[in-house]
Formats: structure tokens, sequence, C-alpha cells
């Protein structure tokens, strides 16, 4: 099955790969690896998903909102691979931020959301090396913002 494929029947639809907001671009290819810029965590609609982890957001809507920053992290790819995803090889490493209070301590359970959702899509490919850290703030105001590194063929 190929991973457009297991999208399709997980009823997961690419958006188009989200411009940058500032002076940065969306991602950098350096040899077989492509380096995506962060990814916040936005709706299907677009919307921001924002707030704080700890302060009105549970653990589980911000690893609803981790998923949806995987989602925008393969369009990104997709973007990449000049529209063939299937040029991803693995998923080298994701880096989680958290927008959570000081006392928050369930970072990686929130970033699993992306994680788990990287390896139902993709199996063991889909498996990474990861951080997940707290941040008091992230822009906009948004939940998570993930990057990560991506290895392609």
């Amino acid at each position: 099955m190929t991973i457009e494929e297991k999208l399709a029947e997980l009823g997961i639809i690419l958006p188009d790969a989200p411009a940058p907001a500032a002076n940065y671009v969306p991602y950098v290819q350096s040899g077989n690896l492509v380096y995506v810029s962060g990814q916040i965590s936005t709706d299907d609609a677009g919307s921001l998903i924002t707030g704080k982890l700890g302060d009105g957001l549970e653990t589980s809507e911000g690893a609803a909102a981790a998923k949806r920053c995987a989602i925008n992290l393969l369009a990104q790819v997709r973007a990449a691979c000049g529209g063939d995803l299937n040029r991803l090889e693995r998923v080298v490493k994701l880096t989680g931020f958290v927008n959570s209070t000081a006392d928050f301590i369930e970072q990686p359970q929130v970033i699993n959301g992306a994680s788990d959702f990287l390896v139902e899509v993709l199996g063991n490919a889909g498996r990474h090396a990861r951080s997940a850290v707290s941040a008091a703030a992230l822009p906009l105001g948004v939940a998570v913002e993930i990057e990560g590194i991506f290895q392609i063929r």
C-alpha cells in the first residue's frame, strides 16, 4: 500500500504545504535529507489550534494538535518530493514544542500524537528519534509546533 493510499484509508487528506509566515523557507534539502521548518497546529480548515497545556487544554487535545502538525509536516515533505510522497524513506527526527505551563509534565504524551500518527501511516519507517520540550509561549499562541528531519530517495 502506498503512503497516499494509507492516508486515504485513514481518512486523512493532506493540505497544500503551508507557506512560511516570515523570512524563511518551509524546508531545505541537503543530500537525501529534508529539514522541515516548524509546523504549527492547525485544524482541517486551517484555523489555528491555540491554547496552553496545563491551563485549559488537556493532554489529549494537545496530542490531537500534534497529529495535525505531523499532517502538515507530511504536506511539506510531499512538496519537497515534487508531489510524490512515496519518495519518503523514513522519518529521522522530530522536535516538538508544547505551549505549556511551568508545572505541566506531559510533553512526551502530547508529542506522541505526532509520533503515533507517523508510525500508523509509515510503519517502521515512521519510527524516529525525538525531543519533546515545553515552551512558555509559541507563535500566534498555538498549542504545538513540530519540526522534522526526513530521509527521501
